[in-house]
């Protein structure tokens, strides 16, 4: 190796102290920038994401146990969401009070129906990832028995915002909450006017949302004075397409409870009392008209492999066949049965 060579070797040391410096000037100017950006936004305002993943919260939450004190974590969150911040901070803010309040249960007793207000004032941002997160911290919060009165009060802000918004995980997020606790009766003229929204959600492509949609709607379904708003929505003429054995098992099973509870209720002496009119593309007609084709498909049901959508299919079957009251009746009349007696 010839004398060049030897110099270039000897210089190599020197040249990497010189690039060793060039990037720790690089980096140190960027430390610099970032605690500037950090210090002009208010650090008090920043949230603490690094403790709030789920490793460290479990350790907060096992820490608490140990030695009966709070972590303050939550109370850290919450006082961050006062602050102005963007809509990706805002999100991620509620995401980490949301795994608080599961993981932290006895500290998440502690809040107040002030802090549950400030998280429902989030429905009301413009930004649908906003309305998620507080969605789901909302039903976080409806595990605590204390909150749920206050909860119920969003009741109306989130059926506008899930008949208003097509957006199929702001549906599913809305529609786990409602599902969480009872609605109070003064909600029920805001149903009657988002039921069209619930039906169209039931007959997306979206399992989960079809799935928590089929769930609320069975629920209204015992409602004496909801149930006409349903058997009388519009239906698409593909509906009965939901009873189909190719559904996954999970919606198959919700539909049949739904299709059994509507059966029951539209036979009941309180709503056959009543001489009510469907429009022809209505859910009733789809169910239970004279060109209805459900008993087909609840036959196929029967021996579908899921024992769970058998037993259900059954349960339609046989309310179908008899009116609610058969307990106090000779027998079944002909007419309230879909089936013919060959079958």
């Amino acid at each position: 190796m010839g004398a060049s060579g030897m110099s270039c070797i000897r210089q190599r040391p020197g040249q990497m102290d010189i690039r060793r410096g060039v990037v720790s000037l690089a980096t140190g100017a960027g430390a610099v920038y970032l605690l500037y950006k950090a210090i002009k936004a208010g650090i008090k305002c920043q949230p603490p994401f690094c403790s709030a993943s789920p490793i460290c919260i479990a350790r907060l939450a096992i820490e608490r146990e140990r030695h009966g004190r709070d972590s303050g974590e939550l109370r850290r969150l919450l006082n961050s969401l006062e602050c102005k911040q963007d809509a990706y901070t805002k999100s991620m803010i509620l995401h980490s009070i949301t795994r608080c309040v599961y993981l932290l249960e006895s500290e998440a007793s502690t809040c107040t129906n002030d802090d549950v207000m400030l998280v429902g004032s989030m429905l009301d941002d413009k930004d649908n990832s906003v309305k998620i997160q507080a969605l789901n911290t909302l039903k976080a919060f409806s595990g605590i028995r204390k909150f749920r009165l206050k909860i119920q009060e969003h009741a109306i802000k989130v059926l506008e915002l899930i008949s208003t918004i097509w957006d199929s995980e702001l549906h599913i997020a809305g529609l786990r909450l409602l599902n969480n606790f009872p609605l109070p009766d003064f909600v029920h003229p805001q149903l009657r006017r988002v039921m069209p929204a619930l039906m169209e959600i039931l007959q997306s492509d979206y399992i989960l949302a079809q799935v928590q949609a089929i769930r609320l709607l069975s629920t209204l379904a015992q409602k004496n004075d909801l149930l006409y708003d349903i058997l009388n929505c519009h239906v698409h003429s593909n509906f009965l397409n939901l009873f189909q054995s190719t559904q996954p098992g999970s919606l198959l099973f919700e539909v049949l409870v739904f299709a059994e509870r509507l059966s029951e209720g539209r036979s009941s002496p309180h709503y056959r009392a009543v001489k009510w009119h469907y429009n022809e593309q209505s859910l009733h007609e789809a169910l239970f008209g004279d060109d209805s084709r459900l008993a087909d498909r609840l036959l196929a049901l029967v021996i579908h492999p899921e024992e769970d959508v058998q037993i259900q299919a059954c349960k339609v079957i046989v309310s179908l066949q008899c009116p609610q009251d058969v307990g106090i009746r000779p027998s079944c009349p002909p007419s309230h049965s879909c089936f013919n007696n060959g079958e």
